[in-house]
């Protein structure tokens, strides 16, 4: 589609038209872009130059978008409306993105089912009876469902990763600092990143391109690499090597089938250039550990968040603050030392394997009136952290992630394999995913939504 746009054989308005066409057709079923922008998209400057060349993208709702009604699925910003941009939204734009809606999110991403009082719930469009993760949901609806080309997400606890899985689309959770950096008043932390979302990884690739570079604005920012990471994944990927452990060494539960189905697509990858063995490397106290750096976040934006907002917080985010407040200095200082001892026995495994392979969620898609599972595999979940601990691992240790379609469940709902990168290596992940993309064959599909 960017070729076409150079090209001049479509224009970004024809685009705009299409997009806002097929949201009529499938919003009344999925509720994915929850405030839409045309007339600031068609005001946008021609830019068949730029990268993205002028082509319709999705802005999560966590994320400030200038004159865009931003609300952060919390009631005590239904009505906000910012007069400035996040600085990634900037940087996209002067890329050639043209942002054409907002999508819809969890209340401050938290949670990983998209729901919110201000917009209500975003359904999954393989079955529109159930739930489509989170936090960044609404986004991966929007692709599955051919609203837009490509969507922006967020990921702190797997929200990148779990709405890709659920969705059949692919989310990458970059590096800290790749893709811009953390709030204004939490800019030095690494928990919560900012990535790209697409229907095919070469389109992840080229949105991640879109995104990367340093800017002094953000303190840990890194640099693009001198390599385009779209140019790096359509490359020979040479030699792959993929440890798999379907369970983190017994610390995350999955049900057999989901478990089935990894292997099965893992079992048709073993071509000559691929090794596929089953290891995971260890990772003591993860789970405190990310929780742990989980409730610094939460404190740290709660503490300049006025009582007007505050006040209409939902109960699960009542209960994280009131974690993070039971919470001792020692407690994070235990964290740092426990995040460099996995970051350390992550970094050993590397020197022999290119990619760690495991389950994005053990489960398959809820009921979207089920906020979260209270058991899965028959192991009860505390609170609603419990169910994501797939996706502690890369936040912990700083490390590149990824969900790639490989399969489906008996129901015909998607299944996603989550590949864990080295440090800095979106490059290596992208390009190890594209092969392993190619030699699946799965179709790239369009969902019209339905009930199964």
């Amino acid at each position: 589609m960017i070729s076409l746009l150079r090209d001049g054989e479509v224009t970004t308005a024809d685009l705009i038209d299409a997009s806002l066409q097929r949201m009529d057709q499938v919003e009344p079923h999925v509720n994915a872009v929850v405030t839409r922008c045309p007339d600031r998209a068609r005001a946008m400057p021609a830019a068949h130059d730029n990268l993205l060349a002028g082509l319709p993208i999705g802005i999560k709702d966590l994320t400030a978008v200038e004159g865009v009604r931003t609300t952060l699925g919390t009631r005590g910003m239904a009505d906000h409306v910012p007069s400035v941009s996040d600085p990634l939204v900037a940087r996209l734009e002067e890329r050639g993105g043209v942002v054409l809606g907002k999508t819809n999110t969890p209340e401050l991403g938290a949670g990983a089912n998209t729901f919110n009082a201000v917009f209500g719930a975003t359904r999954n469009p393989w079955d529109i009876r159930m739930n489509a993760a989170g936090s960044s949901g609404g986004a991966a609806v929007s692709l599955a469902t051919g609203e837009l080309w490509l969507s922006h997400g967020s990921d702190f606890g797997g929200s990148l990763r779990s709405p890709a899985n659920y969705c059949g689309i692919v989310g990458l959770r970059p590096s800290p600092g790749i893709a811009g950096g953390s709030s204004a008043h939490l800019g030095f932390t690494t928990g919560g990143v900012e990535g790209p979302m697409a229907r095919d990884v070469l389109d992840c690739a080229l949105f991640l391109d879109a995104m990367a570079g340093f800017d002094p604005i953000w303190p840990i920012s890194f640099p693009a690499p001198d390599t385009p990471y779209l140019e790096t994944a359509k490359r020979d990927a040479g030699s792959i090597r993929i440890a798999y452990t379907p369970d983190f060494n017994g610390f995350a539960a999955v049900t057999t089938e989901i478990d089935d189905v990894l292997r099965g697509a893992l079992e048709r990858l073993r071509l000559p250039s691929v090794t596929v063995e089953e290891h995971c490397p260890h990772l003591p106290r993860l789970d405190e550990t990310f929780r742990a750096l989980r409730c610094l976040s939460f404190l740290g934006s709660y503490q300049v968040t006025p009582d007007s907002i505050s006040m209409h917080y939902k109960d699960t985010i009542k209960g994280n603050l009131a974690d993070a407040h039971a919470m001792s200095f020692d407690d994070y200082v235990q964290a740092e030392r426990d995040r460099a001892t996995i970051y350390n026995s992550m970094a050993m495994f590397f020197k022999t394997h290119d990619v760690l392979a495991c389950p994005v969620n053990g489960l398959a898609p809820l009921p979207v009136e089920i906020e979260f599972p209270t058991e899965v595999a028959g192991r009860p979940m505390r609170d609603y952290i419990d169910w994501l601990q797939f996706a502690f691992l890369a936040t912990v240790a700083g490390l590149p992630a990824l969900s790639l379609p490989v399969g489906f469940t008996r129901s015909g709902m998607p299944v996603g394999l989550q590949l864990i990168g080295p440090p800095r290596g979106e490059a290596r992940l992208l390009q190890v995913a594209h092969t392993l993309e190619q030699a699946l064959n799965l179709p790239v599909t369009l969902i019209d939504p339905i009930v199964r």
